[in-house]
C-alpha cells in the first residue's frame, strides 16, 4: 500500500507543487488583506480548500500527461523509466487517478464559492489540454504557463470571488516565469522531439534562440512583478524579495548555456523552487509583519 502511494506521488512528481503553490499563498493572503475575514476558522476552511484545488488540480495535469505521453516515453531514454512505461502503474489505473482527481478538485471549488465552481470545467480543460499542445504547436511551454498562473488569481477569486489587477498580474508573471523555465526544461529534448516530430520553441529555433526567447519570457515577468508591487499595498520587504526573485532568474539564464546543458534541473527545480517559495514568503510578511 505505502509503495503503492509513493508510485503515485513519483507519477505527479509531487514535489513540482512548490512552483505554483506560493503564489497560490500569494494570492490568498492578498485576499484575505484585500477583504479582511474576521472569522478564522472560515479563513481557515478557505485556506485548506485552495490547497486542495491546487493539489488536485496538479495531479490530474500531471497524471494526464503521462498517461498521454507513455509511448513516447517509452522511447525516449530520458523518461523511459517513469512508472507507466515500466509497468508500474498500469495505463487504466493512471486514467482512474486522474478521474479522481477531477472530481476532487470541481468538489473543493464548489466548496469554495460559486464563481470558483463555474470556472473550474475550464481550468480543467487548460490545464489538462495542454498535454495535446506539443503535438501541435510549439507554443505548448505558454499553455503551461497558463495553467499554472490560474494558481494566485484562483486563490484570490476564493477569498473574495471579485477580479483585481494586482493578481492578476501576478498570474501574467507566472505565466512568463513558468514558459520560460519550461522552454529551458524542453532543451533537453530538443532532438528527441524533433525525431518524433513533436513541437516544442527549442525545436521550431534552436537552442540558441530558444535560450533567447526564455531569457526575454523571464525578464517580462520580473518587470510584471515589479508592476503588482508598483499598483499593489506592498512596502519595502516586497522589493526585497522582488530583487531576489530577478537575481534567481538571472542565475538560473547564467546556468544553461546553448552548449552545455548539464546543469538543466539544477536551474528547473531547485533554482525555481526557492524562487517562488522566497519570494511568497517576503511579499506575505510584506502583508501582514509590516506596519
Amino acid at each position: 500500500m505505502k509503495r503503492g502511494v509513493v508510485n503515485y506521488f513519483k507519477l505527479i512528481k509531487f514535489s513540482h507543487t512548490v512552483f505554483a503553490m506560493p503564489f497560490a499563498f500569494i494570492g490568498f493572503f492578498l485576499g484575505i488583506q484585500s477583504f479582511p475575514n474576521e472569522v478564522v476558522l472560515e479563513t481557515t476552511r478557505l485556506l485548506l480548500l485552495v490547497i486542495g484545488c491546487m493539489v488536485f488540480a496538479r495531479s490530474a495535469a500531471m497524471a494526464f500527461n503521462r498517461y498521454l505521453d507513455r509511448y513516447f516515453d517509452a522511447l525516449n531514454p530520458r523518461t523511459a523509466q517513469r512508472e507507466i512505461p515500466v509497468g508500474v502503474i498500469a495505463p487504466q489505473q493512471a486514467l482512474w487517478f486522474i478521474v479522481a482527481m477531477s472530481v476532487l478538485f470541481v468538489s473543493c471549488a464548489w466548496m469554495i464559492n460559486l464563481l470558483c465552481f463555474f470556472l473550474s470545467p475550464l481550468a480543467l480543460l487548460i490545464i489538462l489540454g495542454y498535454s495535446y499542445t506539443k503535438r501541435f504547436t510549439p507554443f505548448c511551454h505558454i499553455v503551461l504557463g497558463a495553467g499554472l498562473s490560474l494558481a494566485p488569481i484562483g486563490a484570490y477569486l476564493a477569498v473574495t470571488s471579485q477580479f483585481a489587477l494586482v493578481p492578476l498580474l501576478f498570474s501574467f508573471a507566472v505565466l512568463t516565469w513558468v514558459s520560460g523555465f519550461d522552454i529551458i526544461y524542453a532543451l533537453q529534448d530538443e532532438a528527441f522531439d524533433k525525431k518524433q516530430q513533436l513541437k516544442s520553441i527549442p525545436v521550431w529555433l534552436g537552442i540558441k534562440r530558444a535560450l533567447n526567447v526564455s531569457r526575454v519570457l523571464h525578464t517580462i515577468s520580473f518587470i510584471l512583478i515589479g508592476l503588482a508591487g508598483w499598483y499593489g499595498p506592498f512596502g519595502a520587504l516586497y522589493w526585497v524579495g522582488t530583487v531576489i526573485y530577478g537575481s534567481l532568474l538571472i542565475y538560473q539564464q547564467w546556468l544553461v548555456k546553448p552548449d552545455d546543458l548539464s546543469r538543466v534541473n539544477l536551474a528547473f527545480m531547485t533554482v525555481n523552487g526557492i524562487a517562488s517559495i522566497v519570494f511568497a514568503i517576503f511579499v506575505i510578511s510584506d502583508l501582514y509583519f509590516v506596519v
